[in-house]
């Protein structure tokens, strides 16, 4: 199983007046992670992003220590975990070295935005998130 590691600077701005980042925060550090490990997948063209679309329909957090801001990146690991016709789940990790942060799944299903319908994953799709699972 292999997973994709993301490394996430942090921002002044993601912070509260107390110096945490802010819980929101972390959905942001999700998202660019997941956005960036799909690229070879998601299609170039207006229309094909719109037919070969993947929408969130469900994330969980765990908060597991909280992250003050300062100079050095946190990783964001993402692995899936479950697999169908037209879903994944993701696992994320938010962590600096050893010290976890953050815990997290989030349902991803396929989706063709045209149609307002699920749909179901591409050959190209289900190898690619095959790469990242152990199932």
């Amino acid at each position: 199983m292999h997973q994709y590691t993301y490394s996430c600077p942090l921002r002044w701005s993601d912070a509260d007046a107390y110096g945490h980042i802010n819980n929101a925060q972390f959905l942001s550090y999700m998202e660019e992670a997941r956005t960036r490990m799909f690229q070879e997948v998601i299609a170039t063209s207006e229309e094909d992003r719109r037919q070969n679309a993947f929408v969130v329909s469900r994330t969980t957090i765990d908060y597991r220590a909280p992250l003050f801001y300062g100079p050095e990146a946190v990783d964001v690991l993402v692995r899936v975990v479950k697999a169908s016709a037209a879903t994944f789940e993701l696992a994320y990790a938010i962590q600096h070295g050893e010290r976890l942060y953050v815990e997290a799944t989030t349902k991803i299903v396929a989706y063709n935005l045209d149609s307002g319908s699920p749909r179901r994953l591409s050959d190209a799709e289900r190898a690619f998130v095959a790469r990242y699972t152990n199932l």
